[in-house]
Parts: C-alpha cells; sequence; structure tokens
C-alpha cells in the first residue's frame, strides 16, 4: 500500500501536507518474525504497514495472548510511548516479510506545531486508534466467541491463511481447542 493510501485512508490532507509526511518517513523492509515493538521499551516511531501483516502480544500466565492483528495500511504504534513517553507493554511481530513506513514521533510532533493540517491528521489519527480500542473491547466483552469468529472471516477472510491459529484464538479470546470446535461447527 502506498504512503499517500494510508494517509489519505486515516485522514486527507493537502498535498502540500502530505509532502511534508512523506518527507518525514522512511521505509524500512523487514523479515519475518523481527519485533518491531518490543515489551518494555520506550518506542520513538510510528509504522505504517506498506505490505505485510503484524500481531500485538501480550504474555498472561506464561501463554501469549495476541490482542491486535494488522495487515496493509494498518499502523503500528506504542501508543503509551506515543502519548506519554513511556515503555510500551506489548511485542509487535510481524508474520510475514514486510516493508513499513517509519516516522519519528519527535520529528511529527514538530510538524503538529508547523502544519494544521497534519495536526488534524494526527488528532484523526488518534480518534481512530481509539475507536478501533474501543470496538475491539466490546465486541470482546458482548460477543459470543462463535460470532466474533464469523464477524473476523467475514471481514478479514484472508488473515485465516496469514496467521497462526493459536494467535487468532487468543486474539478472539479463546483457546486453540475452542476455535478448532468452531470451525468444524461452521462447516
Amino acid at each position: 500500500m502506498d504512503f499517500s493510501e494510508i494517509i489519505s485512508s486515516i485522514y486527507p490532507v493537502p498535498q502540500s501536507s502530505a509532502d511534508k509526511l512523506r518527507r518525514l518517513s522512511r521505509i524500512v523492509s523487514l523479515p519475518k518474525g523481527y519485533h518491531v515493538l518490543e515489551e518494555g521499551k520506550l518506542e520513538p516511531d510510528v509504522f505504517f504497514l506498506a505490505k505485510g501483516i503484524a500481531c500485538a502480544y501480550i504474555y498472561a500466565d506464561a501463554r501469549k495472548i495476541t490482542f491486535w492483528i494488522g495487515s496493509e495500511g494498518s499502523t503500528i504504534v506504542a501508543l503509551r510511548s506515543y502519548v506519554s513517553n513511556q515503555s510500551g507493554y506489548e511485542t509487535v511481530e510481524l508474520m510475514e516479510d514486510s516493508d513499513l513506513y517509519q516516522l519519528n514521533r519527535n520529528d511529527l510532533y514538530k510538524l503538529f506545531d508547523e502544519d494544521i493540517n497534519v495536526a488534524n491528521w494526527g488528532r484523526k489519527f488518534a480518534e481512530l486508534e481509539f475507536l478501533r480500542t474501543e470496538q475491539r473491547l466490546i465486541s470482546s466483552l458482548f460477543s459470543k466467541a462463535a460470532d466474533r469468529y464469523k464477524s473476523l472471516i467475514a471481514n478479514n477472510p484472508e488473515l485465516l491463511q496469514r496467521i497462526p491459529l493459536e494467535s487468532l484464538a487468543t486474539y478472539l479470546g479463546i483457546t486453540p481447542v475452542s476455535l478448532s470446535r468452531i470451525r468444524a461447527n461452521l462447516k
């Protein structure tokens, strides 16, 4: 996915503002298994997936719990680092060889001060991240596991081929055995 498409999907800005964002970014190619973010580290950058897929997880009771999955166009950001300059609690691992656009947070903050269109883009970016988090939380609290799975395959069927089933299971808030049962019942 092109950088301009990613920026516009968050919030359209004039071409001159998009060019400023583009000049701040650099593209990096990273291998499958690479940790873009690591738990306990302060992350000074924001990443946008141009190509590939990533999962964010934490460890709880010695289990790896996936709580976010992103594909082309998604933002990879340690919100705790981005907002409050503190180390993050998550690890984000690439599930495929990937290309990412990388922006330094401090450079981005300077641009927020200089360009109102970019500042509005940044506000919209934060609002969308908050909304996605809220939607995910509500779904996990109030939807049945089978319904969460049906929604996942309806909205993102490619994930079944691109993500290990164990990661999908924890993302859905269930065990791999429960996921197998749900899949069998739906066939």
